[in-house]
């Protein structure tokens, strides 16, 4: 089951996926300790693993990168999701 998000919930996600790392021991702990509000690790795995998904439809070209343009989001969230290398 998908929990909901908030916009300031996915900018801790962000922030967090940039401190640590995937050879960050206990990375998904550590992830859900910064977002806070409750969520687990096991929301914050199943979190990522679906922004993992939307990024490889959006570079193999299955659906267009979206337009973040007055949506709220900071240019340094744009740069992440144009930067973020999938393994």
């Amino acid at each position: 089951m998908a929990s909901s998000w908030t916009r300031e919930q996915n900018k801790k996600f962000e922030e967090a996926l940039a401190l640590y790392d995937e050879n960050s021991p206990d990375r998904w702990q550590k992830v859900a300790r910064a977002v806070g509000d409750g969520k687990s690790a096991e929301e914050v795995k199943r979190h990522y693993e679906a922004l993992v998904r939307d990024l490889n439809m959006i570079e193999s070209g299955e659906i267009p990168l979206p337009n973040y343009r007055g949506s709220g989001q900071s240019d340094e969230t744009r740069r992440l999701m144009r930067n973020m290398r999938l393994h």
